[in-house]
């Protein structure tokens, strides 16, 4: 008689990675926080930043438009299709457009918004990530 050979079973790849899965509302935390930094930083431009070149006024201005909306969309996370890359998307924009141009209007150096276009092709992906 033959020995019994036997056949495993294929696992999901999740579980052989062991890839945690993070809580859909933990977007709400990070829309929280993203929020209070958005409300200081935008109290802050418009009742304290005093730059010696008003163009930087406007920046800073923009700078905060772009994140307070951002943050507000954020909360939407946990109910679209991919809300990982949705989240992830708008968060890498906020903090690459938003915080370039905030520190390029705080030290009042264009220099420092190099990364302003990549986090406005990570807002533009964020919201495209909703039609697929």
């Amino acid at each position: 008689m033959l020995p019994e050979v036997k056949i495993e079973e294929r696992r999901d790849s999740r579980e052989c990675m062991k890839i945690p899965e993070m809580d859909l509302h933990h977007w709400h935390k990070i829309a929280a926080v993203s929020g209070i930094a958005a409300l200081g930083l935008g109290t802050y431009g418009f009742h304290m930043f005093k730059p010696e070149n008003p163009i930087f006024k406007e920046v800073w201005q923009t700078a905060s438009l772009y994140h307070l909306v951002h943050t507000a969309a954020l909360l939407a996370a946990p109910v679209t299709k991919r809300p990982h890359i949705f989240g992830g998307l708008l968060t890498a924009g906020i903090l690459a457009f938003s915080g370039s141009c905030y520190t390029a209007a705080y030290l009042e150096d264009r220099n420092y918004s190099a990364l302003a276009p990549l986090g406005g092709f990570a807002f533009v992906a964020g919201w495209a990530s909703l039609l697929f």
